[in-house]
């Protein structure tokens, strides 16, 4: 996933946008990691360089 994608990329319950967290990038793209929708309070991952912005993949965030 390229990373100027984040600026159009949203939550999909609540069209909020979403923030980047413990990626992992390779050749200027990201790789992996996770996508944050801080409204929702839930991430989505991001496998191989695809997000997977499914609402039943979303995994409830909670902060240590």
């Amino acid at each position: 996933m390229k990373r100027e994608t984040l600026e159009i990329i949203v939550c999909p319950v609540c069209k909020k946008p979403l923030t980047l967290i413990e990626s992992v990038e390779r050749d200027n793209e990201i790789f992996s990691g996770k996508l944050l929708c801080e409204n929702c309070k839930v991430y989505y991952k991001i496998i191989d360089g695809i997000p997977v912005l499914l609402p039943e993949k979303g995994v409830k965030y909670e902060r240590n």
